[in-house]
C-alpha cells in the first residue's frame, strides 16, 4: 500500500469555501450591488450546509453512530469543529454587512432604514401600506393550552410576541406567532426620486405595527426568529416503480425534519428565546445570534436588480455564438464540420437547446435519448422532447428524481414528458444518474448517423448563463456507439456494454483515472517531465488524493483547481499546488489534463473526484481529442492558473490566501469574456504547457 497522508475535514472545507465567497462581498474589483450578491449566497450556502451537512450529522448522533470519517474525527468532534467556525464565519459576515457593505450603499443612494431612523410622512405612508399590503395576509396566531406550537416552516421568518395577559387581568403573560408572507417582497421600498432607494424589512414594517393585530394592545415583546431543518433522508430506491411514491413520502417528511439551526438577532428577549427553544427542541449550540436582519438572500433576490443603479452591476455581455451555428443550415452539417466545443456561459447556451429542437423537429431524425438532472421551471429542452415524441419519434429519458432540492419539480417533469409518449426512466437502481449526455440519431443518405452532446454541466437554460461549464458536439463513430451503449446500460439492457472512449462511472471512471495518475508517477520516476491540470469543484476521495500525493513525491507537477472543498493537503510541497477560483460565474466545469510524456490527453467529466461520484453515481468522463480543442481547454486551465484577481491558494497549513494582486492583472473569468482562450504550446522547464 505505502505511505499513507492525512486528509482534511470536508465541512470544514466547506466551511472555507463559503468564507471565500463572503470575502468577495468586499472585494473592489465587484461592483457595489454584485457584492451584496455574495452575502446572500453565503447565507444560501449556510442554509444548505445545516439543511443536509450539520443535519447528516445531527441524526448520526441521534442513531448512536461512532464511526469516523477520513479525516478521523466522529459526528460529535465534527460538530464540535463546526459550530465555533460557522459563528466565525457568521461574524465575518455581519461586520461586513455592518461596516462596509451598508454604508457604500448608503453612500450610493440606497439605504436600509431602522425603524427609529423613519420620519413622520415615511411612518403615515407605511401605515397605510400595511392597512391595505401587509395585515390581510397576516394570519396570528396564539400559542396556549389550547392551540399548541404548530408545525413551522423551514427557511421562512416569523415573529414571535410577548402580550401581557388578557382582559387587563394579572396572569401569565402571553404568547404570539406571526408568520411573514412570502408573497411580499422581503424589503419594502419607500416612494423615492430618481437615483434614490429607500427601504424597510418587512418584519420591522409588521413590527411597527403589530398591535393592530391583537386589538390595539402593544406587546411587550416581539422576536423575529427562523428554523432550518435537517433535509437529509434515507430512501428506499430498489423498487424502481415505487420510486415516485417513496420519493413524494419523504419530500413531505422534509417539512417537519428535526430543527438543526435557530436564527435570532442579537439581544434576543429571553423570555421568548426560552418558549422558542422549547417548543423546538433546540439546544444551546443550535442558537445561533446575529447582530443584523435574519438571512441576506434579499440583496440577491431584491436589491441587486434595483432599477436606476445599472453603474453599480457588472456590465452586461453577449455570449459568443460559434459561426458555424448560422441561421442558416441545419446543426447536424455544423456537427458534420468537425467537433465543437462550447464553454459556458462565454458560449452561448442556445446551440444546446436547439440541438435538441431541431431534433424534434427534424423528419430524419428517428430517436433522442437524454439524461436530465437538473433544468430549469420552463425548460424548452423538455418541450422539445415533448414534441418529438408528439411527432411520433422513439424519446427516451433518464430523469434523475434523486437530485436533492429539485425531486420535485423532476418528479412532475417524469409526469408531463410520460403522458407525451416519452420513455421515461426515473434513475438506475441505487445510483444517481448525474452523467449529461444527449444522442440523436438521424437518418441520411449514408445511413444512420449518431449525434451526441456532452457536457460537464447540466441541461439548465437558466443555469447555463450562471455556471461556468464545457460541452462536446460530436458525430464521432465511436463515441456514437459508446453513447448508444450507454443508454442501453441505464435502461437496463446491458450493464456490461464496452465503450471505447467514453468512460462511466461507477464500472470503470476510478480506474481509469487511477491508470492516469499512475503512468504520470511513472514517468516522473524515469526522470521525464510530467505534469497533471486537474479541474473540479470538489476533490474528496481518499484513495485518489493519496494517489496525488504519491505521484507529488515521485515528481510530477500537480495544478489543481477546485473550487470548493478539497480534503487533500499539501503540505508544503512546491509541485502540488491547490487553488481555487472564485468570481462573476460559479466555477462548475470538471477537466482533466495529463502530461502522457509531451502528448496530452485531455478530458471533460460530469463527475467530481468523490466517492459518491466513483461509486455511487453514474457519471460520464470524455476526451477531447482535436488538437485545438484541446488546446483551448488547456488554455482556459492556464488562464485559471494565472489568475491574480479571483484565485486564491491554499498554503501549508490547509488554509487558503488570496492570490497576490500583480500587474499585469488577469481576472480569468472577465478575460474569457473579452476573448476566446488561446494556447501556444512549448516544452518547459517544469512541464509540458506554458
Amino acid at each position: 500500500m505505502g505511505k499513507t497522508y492525512d486528509v482534511y475535514n470536508r465541512e470544514l472545507s466547506l466551511l472555507q469555501f463559503n468564507r471565500r465567497v463572503l470575502e468577495e462581498a468586499s472585494n473592489p474589483d465587484n461592483p457595489l450591488l454584485e457584492r451584496g450578491k455574495f452575502l446572500s449566497i453565503c447565507s444560501s450556502n449556510l442554509d444548505e450546509f445545516f439543511m443536509v451537512r450539520v443535519g447528516s450529522l445531527v441524526q448520526s448522533l441521534l442513531e448512536g453512530k461512532n464511526s469516523k470519517d477520513p479525516a478521523g474525527m466522529t459526528a460529535r468532534q465534527q460538530l464540535e469543529k463546526i459550530y465555533p467556525a460557522v459563528r466565525s464565519l457568521v461574524s465575518r459576515q455581519y461586520d461586513l454587512l455592518r461596516h462596509e457593505y451598508l454604508p457604500a450603499l448608503a453612500q450610493a443612494g440606497i439605504h436600509l432604514l431602522e425603524p427609529r431612523a423613519l420620519n413622520g410622512e415615511q411612518k403615515k405612508w407605511l401605515s397605510n401600506f400595511f392597512n391595505e399590503q401587509v395585515q390581510p395576509l397576516l394570519t396570528p396566531r396564539a400559542i396556549d393550552h389550547r392551540s399548541p406550537f404548530p408545525l413551522l416552516a423551514a427557511k421562512c421568518l416569523h415573529l414571535s410576541l410577548l402580550l401581557p395577559p388578557g382582559n387587563g387581568r394579572s396572569g401569565p403573560t402571553r404568547m404570539a406567532l406571526i408568520p411573514l408572507p412570502t408573497s411580499l417582497p422581503r424589503v419594502t421600498m419607500l416612494p423615492m426620486g430618481q437615483g434614490k432607494a429607500r427601504g424597510i424589512l418587512l418584519e420591522d414594517v409588521v413590527a411597527l405595527f403589530a398591535s393592530r393585530l391583537f386589538g390595539g394592545v402593544k406587546p411587550l415583546a416581539i422576536l423575529p426568529f427562523r428554523i432550518t431543518r435537517n433535509t437529509d433522508f434515507v430512501y428506499n430506491d430498489s423498487d424502481a416503480d415505487a420510486l415516485i411514491l417513496e420519493m413524494r413520502k419523504n419530500l413531505k417528511k422534509r417539512k417537519w425534519g428535526q430543527v438543526v439551526r435557530l436564527e435570532v438577532p442579537i439581544g434576543a428577549d429571553g423570555r421568548l428565546l426560552a418558549r422558542l427553544r422549547q417548543y423546538l427542541d433546540v439546544s444551546a449550540e443550535a442558537v445561533f445570534s446575529v447582530p443584523g436582519p435574519l438571512n441576506l438572500d434579499f440583496f440577491m433576490k431584491q436589491l441587486s436588480s434595483l432599477p436606476g443603479f445599472d453603474e453599480f452591476r457588472f456590465a452586461p455581455f453577449s455570449p459568443r455564438l460559434d459561426e458555424r451555428f448560422g441561421a442558416e443550415g441545419s446543426i447536424f452539417s455544423a456537427i458534420r464540420s468537425g467537433d465543437i466545443l462550447l464553454n459556458h456561459p462565454y458560449d452561448s447556451f442556445d446551440p444546446v437547446v436547439r440541438f435538441v429542437c431541431e431534433a424534434a423537429d427534424d423528419p430524419n431524425v428517428m430517436a433522442i435519448k437524454q439524461t436530465l438532472y437538473r433544468v430549469s421551471g420552463k425548460s424548452p429542452i423538455v418541450a422539445a422532447l415533448s414534441r418529438a415524441a408528439q411527432h411520433g419519434k422513439q424519446v427516451t429519458v433518464l430523469i434523475e428524481v434523486r437530485a436533492r432540492f429539485d425531486e420535485e419539480n423532476n418528479i412532475n417533469w417524469c409526469l408531463a414528458l410520460e403522458k407525451a409518449g416519452c420513455h421515461v426512466f426515473y434513475g438506475v437502481a441505487k445510483l444517481k444518474t448525474h452523467s449529461q449526455i444527449t444522442l440523436v440519431v438521424r437518418r441520411e443518405p449514408s445511413g444512420l448517423r449518431r449525434y451526441v452532446h456532452l457536457a460537464t454541466g447540466n441541461y439548465n437554460d437558466v443555469t447555463a448563463k450562471l455556471y461556468t461549464d464545457m460541452g462536446l458536439f460530436t458525430c464521432d463513430d465511436a463515441i456514437g456507439r459508446d453513447a448508444g451503449a450507454f443508454f442501453n446500460m441505464v435502461t437496463g439492457y446491458d450493464e456490461t456494454a464496452p465503450m471505447e472512449k467514453l468512460v462511466a462511472a461507477p464500472a470503470h471512471l476510478r480506474k481509469t483515472i487511477k491508470s492516469l495518475i499512475k503512468q504520470e508517477t511513472r514517468i516522473a520516476e524515469e526522470g521525464r517531465p510530467a505534469r497533471i491540470i486537474a479541474k473540479m469543484n470538489s476533490l474528496v476521495d481518499p484513495k485518489i488524493i493519496q494517489q496525488l500525493y504519491r505521484a507529488a513525491d515521485a515528481g510530477v507537477e500537480i495544478d489543481l483547481i477546485v473550487r470548493g472543498i478539497c480534503c487533500l493537503k499539501t503540505g508544503g510541497r512546491d509541485n502540488l499546488r491547490v487553488r481555487s477560483i472564485v468570481g462573476r460565474f460559479l466555477e462548475h466545469t470538471r477537466a482533466f489534463v495529463f502530461g502522457n510524456d509531451g502528448e496530452a490527453k485531455v478530458f471533460l467529466s460530469s463527475a467530481d473526484w468523490m466517492p459518491r461520484n466513483l461509486d455511487k453515481r453514474v457519471e460520464l468522463m470524455f476526451p477531447v481529442e482535436k488538437s485545438e480543442l484541446k488546446d483551448r481547454v488547456i488554455a482556459s486551465l492556464l488562464d485559471e492558473l494565472k489568475d491574480n484577481r479571483k484565485a486564491w491558494e491554499m498554503k501549508k497549513s490547509g488554509k487558503y490566501r488570496r492570490v497576490a494582486r500583480e500587474i499585469p492583472a488577469l481576472n480569468s473569468q472577465e478575460a474569457r469574456i473579452q476573448r476566446p482562450a488561446e494556447l501556444i504550446r512549448v516544452e518547459g522547464e517544469n512541464g509540458l504547457f506554458t
